[in-house]
């Protein structure tokens, strides 16, 4: 191997110092091989790169299936040194090629949206330690301003180079690296050895500068057999059999608002408008473009930027830039200076160029408007000729197939049959995230019976980004929607709640199929759901859609008779041990059994007619209820909604169900305790209210057992009672009614004497126990002799 080394030019991502570096490194060198961090799974269309585009783009790359979901960015800006060593590259005829792992690998599993130029967890204190380190040392305040100070300024190449190497040095030391950043290095090395091999001409590596001073030295011990050939470019690992599996990477539009640092972009600069400017104009024109652009912006949001404001923050930035030592102001010096001048109250919040990461709660709205400026809305555009994934091609197929133009709100027919394909497309749309698909009305479960949706539909500009990266769930809309739903669902396997209502947008975007290997998740997931109640409205939810879900496409589908089957079986062995209910789970509780009752009855229904899909044990669940209204240890609540169940399911009781007949309920009431009359008795009416609320016997069972109640007793229990009866709508509390009236001969009473609401302001507790204190005084009264108005006229 050659003793000659490469030229390796270490660099922080987006700097425009290390731009101007890179492109003067190589039109000097005029090198054979041009070598850049980046996916090298891309070489054989790296082409692509030079289609005419309008910048900021970014590769993005994916794997995706077999449980696997991982995606990466490679962004570019014009000051980006690697989109310089490309353009320059390609200048000068040179061969450039990218030569990190794909962004797919799993050595970017913890690092998403980016190709960070920083070390990983514990490996990046030693980084943090020396920047901060030397920053205290500068008297500087923030990572940005420290680089600024440092590389930034205007100078000669040898003198950056030369800074560039020694700061780099110090930031790696003698750190190996994480394993993440071990794999990628030695990815590269292996590149710089296959060039270097060549023997053909000088070869120059543009990396990220934490990497520099390994590559130096990793090259140098790649296996001189290995570099024979290129180097392979490694292939995800297998998926299961039988599930598809998606890798590639695609250019995309990106922006300067996904490419800024407070945007949460991680890796190289924050404000990549300021940058830019940067790039343009050198450090002068930039401090004007900043304070022309600040004083515009602050004006429109009618914050307050006099002319005498702005003399201020000039001068101020110039002092600061002169007292730093710096021949003109530089980032920092400007916003100390917006900070010192435009800024007329103090602020808890840190000012937020002096650190990393979004900005703050608490930041001042002037500050936030100033970073806000200074991250620009500059938007990248494809070229017209650039490849694309599938995915666009099939969204624009099914849009016009099912007539949906993206120009403004539109109100869908769910009833009919082109409202529903409509409906289906732009739920899949919703599912994948597009930008400018909004649903802005319409019902919350896909079976509630409403008739209209209605959407807000547009085409921003991030629309085609978004559609790019969703290419990597599938090639078709309907592929793509179901891969993000399986994701989504996966995500929500401890939330039971939260998986009905991705089943439930699974109904509203015509998703029935999903692979088996989801199916297992789902019902694993289910067996160790910690609550009863969630489960009994996840069933609420899901069985409708499973038997009378013809209209969405979902009926009898095997994902939703997956989880209906797991959820019951479940749901039973929650609902049987005795356990407290606090009053707030209480209506939850009893829609729990009656989400149980229905699905029983519904099978019942299905066996009858010969469609046993779903299975479930009948016996099994009636058994549980049987157990459950035994157990005086058990929950009155529970307690009487499991008898109210047994009652409403005679189809499926039986000859054991006979046994329970009217006086059964009047049997488990008389058990009880006062103050748990009404939480049975809400059970009770909430399952069978059509078996019991209207029979004679109940009533006067009923009547018998609340008349015999003492004064103390039928004060527990009324709030209860009160909350029972709620349970009936108005014309069968009415009917009742007229039961009682008739029970004691006072028909000649309208209704109303017994349904008629109290006044708001009036509890009927209130009244009981104004009634109650009444007849302790009358017989206090009575006690001492004297006759009260109530005797009299009797």
């Amino acid at each position: 191997m050659s003793l000659r080394a490469p030229c390796i030019v270490g660099v922080r991502h987006h700097s425009p110092a290390c731009a101007r570096l890179v492109a003067a490194r190589i039109r000097a060198l005029r090198p054979r091989h041009v070598l850049i961090e980046g996916p090298a799974d891309f070489n054989p269309r790296i082409d692509e790169m030079f289609l005419g585009h309008a910048l900021p783009l970014a590769i993005y790359s994916y794997l995706s299936g077999g449980g696997v979901q991982r995606g990466s960015w490679a962004p570019f800006a014009e000051h980006s040194p690697e989109w310089q060593a490309l353009l320059v590259a390609r200048e000068v005829g040179a061969q450039a090629r990218f030569i990190d792992l794909p962004a797919w690998h799993e050595a970017f599993e913890d690092l998403p949206n980016r190709y960070a130029d920083a070390p990983e967890a514990e490996h990046e204190a030693r980084a943090e330690a020396y920047e901060q380190a030397l920053a205290d040392r500068l008297a500087i305040e923030g990572r940005d301003a420290l680089w600024d100070h440092l590389f930034e300024q205007e100078q000669d190449d040898v003198s950056l180079a030369q800074q560039l190497e020694v700061h780099f040095g110090h930031l790696r030391g003698a750190d190996p690296g994480s394993p993440g950043n071990a794999a990628r290095e030695a990815q590269m090395a292996q590149w710089i050895a296959w060039a270097m091999a060549q023997d053909d001409g000088e070869v120059l590596v543009v990396c990220g500068g934490y990497h520099a001073p390994a590559l130096a030295r990793r090259w140098r011990e790649v296996d001189g057999a290995a570099v024979c050939s290129e180097p392979a470019v490694p292939q995800p690992p297998p998926a299961p059999e039988g599930i598809p599996q998606r890798h590639g990477s695609f250019l995309v539009p990106y922006s300067f608002k996904r490419l800024d640092a407070f945007q949460g972009y991680a890796s190289g600069m924050s404000s990549p408008l300021y940058y830019q400017w940067l790039w343009e104009s050198g450090s002068a024109g930039a401090g004007l473009r900043l304070m022309q652009e600040v004083a515009q912006r602050l004006r429109q949001r009618r914050l307050v930027a006099s002319t005498a404001d702005l003399i201020a923050l000039h001068t101020h930035a110039q002092g600061l830039a002169l007292l730093r030592g710096h021949a003109h102001a530089l980032r920092a010096d400007w916003l100390d200076a917006i900070a010192a001048t435009l800024l007329k109250e103090a602020q808890d919040a840190p000012l937020p160029w002096t650190y990393r990461g979004t900005i703050r709660p608490g930041t001042a709205p002037l500050l936030v408007e100033v970073m806000d400026v200074l991250a620009g809305d500059l938007r990248g555009r494809l070229a017209a000729t650039t490849p694309r994934p599938p995915l666009l091609d099939s969204v624009e197929h099914e849009l016009d197939a099912a007539g949906i133009a993206l120009d403004g709100e539109r109100t869908i027919d769910l009833l009919a049959d082109a409202g529903r394909r409509q409906s289906r497309v732009l739920h899949r749309l919703l599912l994948l995230g597009i930008p400018g698909i909004a649903r802005v009305q319409g019902p919350v479960l896909a079976l509630s019976g409403e008739r209209n949706e209605c959407w807000r539909l547009g085409r921003p500009i991030e629309q085609m980004a978004a559609l790019i990266e969703a290419g990597a769930y599938g090639a078709t809309l309907a592929d793509a929607a179901r891969a993000v739903l399986e994701e989504k669902l996966r995500e929500a396997r401890d939330d039971v709640a939260a998986l009905a209502q991705g089943l439930n947008a699974a109904a509203f975007a015509g998703l029935a199929a999903v692979s088996d290997a989801l199916l297992a998740d789902l019902r694993a997931a289910i067996a160790t759901a910690p609550r009863f109640e969630p489960l009994g409205e996840a069933i609420g939810v899901l069985y409708p859609l499973f038997r009378h879900g013809q209209i969405v496409a979902v009926a009898g589908a095997p994902l939703l008779a997956a989880v209906i089957e797991a959820a019951c079986d479940r749901a039973l062995w929650l609902f049987e041990p005795p356990a407290a209910i606090a009053p707030s789970d209480a209506f939850t509780h009893v829609r729990a059994v009656v989400a149980l009752r229905d699905l029983l009855r519904g099978y019942a229904a299905d066996r009858q007619d010969g469609a046993g899909v779903l299975a479930l044990e009948t016996d099994r669940v009636l058994a549980v209820f049987a157990r459950k209204l035994r157990d005086p240890a058990g929950s009155p609540l529970s307690r009487g909604a499991a008898l109210g169940a047994i009652l409403s399911l005679p189809q499926l009781a039986g000859s054991d169900g006979d046994a329970f007949d009217l006086s059964a309920p009047l049997a488990l009431l008389n058990g009880l305790a006062p103050d748990a009359l009404g939480d049975a008795l809400s059970g009770l009416l909430a399952l069978a209210r059509e078996q019991i609320a209207q029979e004679p016997a109940f009533v006067v069972g009923m009547d018998a057992l609340v008349a015999a109640l003492d004064d103390e007793d039928f004060l527990r229990a009324l709030p209860a009672l009160r909350g029972a009866f709620a349970w009936l709508p108005p014309r069968e509390r009415g009917r009742l009614a007229t039961l009682l009236l008739r029970l004691h001969d006072a028909t000649h009473l309208s209704q109303r004497a017994l349904t008629a609401a109290l006044p708001a302001d009036v509890d009927a507790r209130d009244i009981a126990e104004a009634a109650r204190r009444e007849r302790e005084v009358c017989a206090r009264l009575q006690r001492w002799g004297l006759r009260t108005g109530a005797e009299e006229s009797a």
